[in-house]
């Protein structure tokens, strides 16, 4: 399997779950790539176990700065970039009444101003016809009791796919969402859900997808390795939507 060859990527949030995974099937590929995270153990560990294929980077998508000193490593790195995966993302759940502006603003940071600013500091290196892919979440087109802010943030990076795939079409740029469904990783444990409300939401999701099951982290990398890979070459604007069926029934 070497669909991604010589290619470079980076991968946001790229040390735990959906994000590490792909890393792992990226570098099996045959791309060399560039992870980043917040969290310095957890980044280190995650590029020891994929090998010298990986270099981590610690970045924290919110900020402008840190961003821009991940471009200037990457233009260090590889020079010029084939692949970018802007896949760090949170979701948090509560009540309206119970949201304030922290709790807005930490989501659209992260979900919609460090997606929305990965692009933008990371296009100048992109190649011609290289591929984006953002990672939206099977949400975008749902709606849930105590999850309007996530749902949210998530039909904002639909949106930007749409317009960022036409503004870098001149590049042959390709850009795509990712829409993943419920896939059990460390990410629902910071849902601020508890327990008993996570598993009835999980049980839900289960219960409303016609597949009756919950995704793995390797069938959401899978399509992240299509969407990356000359596979794809004529897709652009789309949604990938892996997700046993939530979205769309």
């Amino acid at each position: 399997m070497t669909r991604l060859t010589n290619k470079t990527a980076v991968i946001t949030g790229g040390t735990t779950g959906i994000g590490f995974e792909t890393a792992k099937q990226f570098v099996a590929e045959g791309a060399r790539i560039i992870i980043t995270g917040q969290n310095d153990e957890r980044l280190q560990a995650a590029a020891k176990e994929l090998g010298e294929a990986a270099v981590p980077v610690r970045a924290d998508v919110r900020s402008l700065p840190d961003l821009e000193s991940l471009a200037a490593q990457v233009k260090a790195e590889f020079g010029e970039l084939d692949i970018l995966f802007a896949n760090a993302g949170i979701g948090l759940f509560a009540p309206l009444n119970a949201i304030d502006e922290a709790f807005y603003d930490d989501q659209f940071d992260i979900n919609v101003k460090g997606v929305f600013f990965t692009v933008q500091k990371l296009a100048e290196l992109l190649n011609e016809r290289a591929s984006v892919i953002l990672n939206a979440s099977a949400v975008n087109e749902k709606g849930a009791a105590m999850g309007s802010v996530y749902f949210a943030t998530k039909a904002a990076v639909r949106s930007l796919v749409r317009s960022l795939a036409a503004e870098l079409a001149s590049r042959q740029i390709r850009v795509n969402a990712i829409s993943p469904g419920f896939v059990p990783t460390n990410f629902q444990s910071k849902m601020g859900l508890p327990p008993e409300a996570l598993n009835s939401f999980g049980n839900y999701v289960k219960q409303a997808a016609p597949l009756g099951r919950f995704g793995k982290p390797e069938e959401i990398a899978a399509g992240v390795v299509f969407l990356a890979s000359d596979e794809s070459s004529y897709m652009t604007a789309a949604d990938l939507v892996v997700d046993g069926g939530f979205m769309n029934v």
